[in-house]
């Protein structure tokens, strides 16, 4: 594998250097509105290059004025850009045709944007086609919130305030996902995350009761939309924890996880933005002298678990 480009070793703050993704279009009525036609919105996602954290903004169209207002919106709060990076356009193949519109807008800047971009001397930059070490960014962790989030609002038309809502707290889901280990000490059960270089310490919510087993019939609309939250967050942690196991590991004859090693244990029904994290204390081996089961001590005790509850932090690896 090549080396990572310079863009994303380089120091730098937050979102100094981002990548811009594209969802939509999704669609939301008014607050008091039963029937009648609803109103087409967008998810502009920027993704830090460096950090990895994420910051989330709705557009009402696909226009050059709703994409500066999304883009000074963003600056006003996470800070100046210096380069953005958008897709090559292949995940626009197929895509919604106003989507496509989007991406010849970005791809040949009409007037407004190209003042705009000049004087905030903002270089918009394209990944290079077939470059996976540019690409992963655009990590499946990050992608996978649009189809759980549709799966979990379903019928359901959301007002702008409510879709507003969930966004931010799916926002707050992504930056809280555990990076790496904040120190190599065997009693520091902690991780960095992208919210650490946003507001210098891990996300936390509010604890709710789990709403994702009752009927909507049964529910509020404000409890609706605490369900539509607790479905994203339970579904991508999933995959989020799958995605950081390595598949290969039943295949190779070689050791995976070391005593010391900081590891995500796999639990059901956590709260939001919780992540339980351990350190392996002791390692117990298979008939076929390989490890299959881990002592981990974490913060609420220490307790056995089969490596297969069990995630390792990439660079752990």
């Amino acid at each position: 594998m090549g080396d990572l480009p310079e863009e994303r070793c380089r120091p730098s703050l937050p979102f100094n250097i981002t990548g811009v993704y594209f969802c939509g279009p999704f669609y939301i009525k008014n607050k008091f509105q039963r029937k009648g036609p609803l109103q087409k919105i967008y998810v502009s996602i920027f993704i830090c290059f460096v950090t990895r954290a994420v910051h989330f903004e709705i557009v009402s169209d696909l226009t050059s004025d709703s994409f500066i207002a999304a883009l000074k919106r963003f600056m006003a709060r996470r800070g100046k850009i210096s380069t953005i990076f958008t897709d090559n356009g292949r995940n626009f193949v197929g895509a919604h045709n106003e989507l496509k519109r989007l991406f010849k807008l970005v791809s040949n800047p009409d007037n407004i944007l190209a003042h705009y971009l000049g004087s905030e001397k903002i270089h918009w930059n394209f990944i290079p086609p077939k470059s996976a070490h540019f690409g992963g960014l655009w990590e499946a962790g990050v992608k996978s919130f649009k189809f759980h989030f549709l799966r979990a609002v379903g019928n359901l038309k959301l007002t702008y305030e409510e879709f507003l809502t969930v966004s931010n707290q799916i926002e707050g889901i992504l930056n809280s996902r555990p990076l790496i280990p904040l120190s190599s000490d065997a009693n520091d059960l902690q991780a960095l995350s992208p919210a650490h270089f946003l507001v210098g310490s891990p996300i936390s919510a509010v604890v709710e009761p789990n709403l994702t087993e009752f009927s909507d019939n049964a529910l509020k609309r404000w409890q609706r939309v605490t369900k539509i939250t607790q479905y994203v967050w339970f579904r991508w942690q999933r995959d989020y924890l799958n995605h950081l196991q390595q598949k290969n590991k039943w295949y190779f004859q070689k050791d995976n996880i070391n005593i010391g090693t900081l590891v995500i244990v796999k639990e059901d029904n956590v709260p939001l933005n919780f992540w339980l994290l351990g350190r392996i204390v002791k390692v117990f081996y298979g008939k076929d002298k390989m490890i299959r089961v881990c002592l981990v001590k974490t913060a609420k005790g220490t307790f056995k678990r089969p490596i297969t509850k069990l995630a390792v932090l990439k660079i752990d690896n």
